[in-house]
């Protein structure tokens, strides 16, 4: 999952490895996967950067002629990705680079990079028509790509109609979103939100750090001592004792310190957009009147009949997430400012209510404030789904609960094991730090949205099969019709549990998590006789509360050289018509990356029976995807034919004109041309 091919391949037939192509199989699956920078033409990633730190790859399957699967990826360059592109080492901008931050990619002068490497939105506005289709990326604006060319055709929003996280006044603004806007189909709009939270106006303090890229060795050696003493596990021992508590002690004031220095006023607005005009947008406050306040992320957005639910997740993003490696010269340095800054994810999940009839369109340019309910419930989200359907306002939420389980957390240079303090495999480096400190957990929720009330809640965990949860499809929301049912089965892929991909700092970091199901001596030595705790592909039937059908993906021989221990994600379902008799949540295929050591493939499953095993794999040398992410289907695909479209360099000129004139040489000899270029030949 750390190598990946950036190329772009055209209508690529993928070959039948074992099993047999169901003929029903109909339509076009879509995949996005971050593939590394402009500079590593791939994974990995030479800066040893978070492994989501990359451009998006966008995949399409093509299931639309008997016996074949074809293959299309095509890169989603935005205009960031041209400047990035065109200031690499050796070229004539070189100095105004782009450089890797942790999960984030800055340049000093022109801002941060809108990476599109996270999820795919259908929005099927015109019920007769191809849907459009959105590339989202949690800290940038989303861009809508014509389904056929995979080429981008235009932000969603001007530059103006966002507002910054953080004041940069650089030509790439730093926008915090959501990677997971909801498409209402009832109403037929787009929910998604701008907003802006207590982190980081310290970008500027980034050329000194970035500058001192030689330490003395006298200075090194001094900061390693300092730093083994912030990180030695346990309790100290003998005449350690009192310093050791003296400097824990001195890190939680420095750290909250830091967090009030670094502050921005907090804001979130709720935005609608009927996929033509300018965004309708709404502050959203407290009950108090005071606007929200975000701790981590909104990386989903989801929609009732009568309510948008909003969430703060469990994907944290902060100060440790950007100051990663900000020193090269210095591991210990940067040992330091981790765990200076490096906090645990809330182990709670908040949740806001916002009232659909509340939304009264803004006249002006003012925006309404609109207050919200809220509600906080025990244990950390990081992805979630709404019933469409209300009762009395009561509404069904579906809650993925990682539980102490970090993904913004990745493998150091400078991380060790848990078991000996050995450094870690230096492979391994910028992978998920996925050796869960928890079992995972799913939720149903019946909430009052009108008071924020838990009316009913309950929580099921599989102690082999919810490790590491990560990504989900669901039959009943999928968005290719713009239809919606009651949710009756989710699919979810779990990561599994892996010693090698669990350092020493996260096993110390959430030691006392708060939740705890599994007892912390069974984390790295489970007591059950089957130890094995593996990648699986599992039903959830909401309506019983069970796992009604589940497939546990290999964990390898060590006896056989190419018996591979494999790891699957990106699940999608594709429905099917043959059967009409079946549950629709079953009616299907369920499609899925599978990766080993040895071998990078599609599997297909039947839906209804999982635990039969994949009806067909499928492969091709050039098929060389890392860690892929969100998905979806479309019965269809033809050329966009919608008419918004935003002009980049209209777009972009008064920000650039405050940037300076090898920042404005920039853009008209590079950024405006290749997107000119690229529009020119989608035939846009």
């Amino acid at each position: 999952m750390m190598r990946a091919s950036a190329a772009e391949v055209s209508d690529l037939d993928l070959q039948v490895v074992t099993g047999t192509l169901p003929p029903d199989l109909a339509g076009h699956l879509f995949m996005v996967a971050p593939v590394g920078s402009v500079t590593s033409n791939g994974l990995p990633n030479p800066s040893g950067a978070h492994v989501w730190n990359g451009n998006g790859l966008v995949f399409r399957f093509d299931f639309d002629q008997p016996g074949r699967v074809r293959l299309t990826t095509r890169l989603a360059k935005t205009p960031c990705f041209y400047a990035d592109t065109a200031t690499v080492p050796g070229s004539p901008h070189e100095k105004l680079r782009f450089h890797d931050f942790g999960m984030a990619r800055f340049s000093l002068s022109l801002g941060m990079r809108n990476l599109a490497n996270t999820a795919l939105i259908p929005m099927p506005v015109d019920r007769q028509a191809t849907p459009r289709l959105l590339i989202t990326f949690d800290g940038g604006r989303p861009f809508e790509l014509d389904p056929h060319s995979l080429k981008l055709i235009t932000p969603v929003g001007r530059n103006r109609e966002w507002r910054p996280g953080i004041e940069l006044n650089m030509p790439f603004e730093a926008v915090l979103s959501t990677a997971h806007p909801v498409f209402d189909p009832v109403e037929r709009t787009l929910y998604t939100v701008n907003y802006g939270r207590s982190m980081v106006n310290f970008l500027t303090t980034i050329p000194c750090l970035y500058n001192l890229s030689e330490i003395p060795a006298e200075i090194e050696r001094a900061l390693e001592v300092i730093a083994s003493w912030f990180s030695r596990p346990g309790p100290a021992p003998g005449p350690w004792a009192p310093i050791a508590r003296l400097l824990g002690a001195l890190l939680k004031p420095v750290q909250g310190l830091l967090s009030r220095i670094t502050g921005v006023a907090d804001f979130v607005h709720l935005i609608r957009w009927d996929g033509e005009g300018a965004f309708e947008r709404w502050a959203l406050v407290d009950q108090q009147g005071q606007p929200l306040r975000i701790e981590q992320t909104m990386h989903q957005v989801g929609a009732s009949r009568h309510h948008v639910v909003l969430m703060d997740t469990s994907l944290k993003f902060g100060l440790e997430q950007i100051l990663g490696f900000p020193i090269p010269g210095s591991p210990s340095i940067s040992r330091i400012l981790r765990l200076l800054l490096t906090r645990p994810q809330s182990a709670s999940t908040t949740l806001y209510f916002v009232a659909k009839k509340d939304l009264v369109p803004s006249i002006g340019d003012d925006i309404p404030n609109v207050t919200v309910r809220q509600l906080t419930i025990p244990l950390e989200t990081g992805h979630f789904l709404v019933d469409q359907a209300e009762a009395d306002d009561d509404i069904t939420l579906y809650l993925a609960h990682e539980c102490a389980s970090d993904v913004s957390e990745w493998i150091r240079s400078y991380d060790q094991t848990v078991k000996n303090h050995q450094p870690m495999n230096t492979s391994l480096e910028g992978m998920i730090a996925v050796g869960a400190m928890d079992v995972g957990r799913l939720g149903r929720y019946v909430v009052d949205a009108s008071t924020g009330q838990l009316r009913h809640g309950q929580v099921l965990e599989d102690r082999r099969r919810t490790w590491g949860l990560g990504l989900y499809s669901c039959p009943a929301l999928e968005q290719n019709s713009g239809q919606t049912r009651s949710i009756g089965s989710i699919y979810f892929l779990s990561l599994g549990f892996w010693r090698d991909l669990l350092p020493e700092f996260i096993y110390r970091l959430y030691e006392e998590y708060p939740h705890r199901s599994v007892p912390l001596d069974d984390i790295l030595n489970p007591p059950e006789a089957n130890q094995e705790r593996p990648s699986s592909l599992m039903r959830w039937d909401t309506r019983t509360m069970t796992i009604a059908d589940a497939y546990d993906f290999p964990l390898g021989n060590s006896s056989s050289a190419r018996s591979d221990t494999l790891v699957a994600n990106s699940p999608q379902f594709i429905p099917r018509e043959d059967k009409a008799d079946l549950d629709p949540d079953v009616n299907g295929y369920l499609v899925c990356t599978v990766i080993g050591e040895h071998s990078k493939e599609l599997w297909i499953f039947d839906a209804a029976d999982l635990a039969a095993g994949p009806l067909c794999k499928l492969a091709h040398p050039s098929f060389q995807p890392g860690y892929t992410v969100h998905t979806c289907w479309m019965a269809q695909v033809n050329p966009r034919e919608a008419t918004y479209r935003i002009p980049i360099r209209d777009d972009y000129q008064d920000l650039v004109a405050k940037a300076g004139a090898e920042v404005q040489a920039l853009f008209e000899e590079q950024v405006y041309p290749a997107w000119d270029k690229a529009q020119a030949e989608a035939n846009i």
